[in-house]
């Protein structure tokens, strides 16, 4: 599979080659502060099928907490293009709304739906997970 994309103001652009690993939403609460209040639409890859083809993405990571997530983004107009954890080393999560072709993303299971609020919707059908499968 071969995906593009890149954030909001185009300054950062990258592609994959690689089938993903994972394709999910996820409800829980850091996800909903970086999105605004909705799960994210997310898509595991391997960190060597990802390559960034201009720009560059600025780094954060939380220092108040033993295993953070590194959170990657434009610096310019801000978009959170992908994110790299501690739970997955050698993976790479990418926003599907990065894509350019947001229609690639199909989630497959919704995951910390003990964090879900009201107004998140999970389609009947997808199977779903309180917390992170084992």
């Amino acid at each position: 599979m071969k995906i593009t994309g890149g954030c909001y103001c185009g300054a950062v652009r990258y592609e994959i080659d690689g089938e993903p690993q994972a394709s999910l939403q996820c409800h829980c609460r850091e996800c909903q502060y970086i999105s605004g209040g909705f799960p994210a639409a997310l898509m595991l890859f391997s960190l060597e099928s990802f390559q960034l083809t201009s720009g560059e993405m600025k780094q954060f990571r939380r220092s108040d907490l033993e295993r953070p997530v590194t959170r990657h983004f434009c610096e310019n107009c801000g978009t959170g293009v992908a994110s790299e954890t501690p739970n997955r080393p050698g993976s790479i999560v990418i926003k599907a709304g990065t894509f350019d072709d947001p229609s690639t993303f199909k989630p497959a299971v919704a995951i910390y739906t003990c964090d879900k609020q009201d107004y998140h919707h999970i389609p009947e059908d997808m199977t779903a997970f309180d917390k992170r499968p084992g």
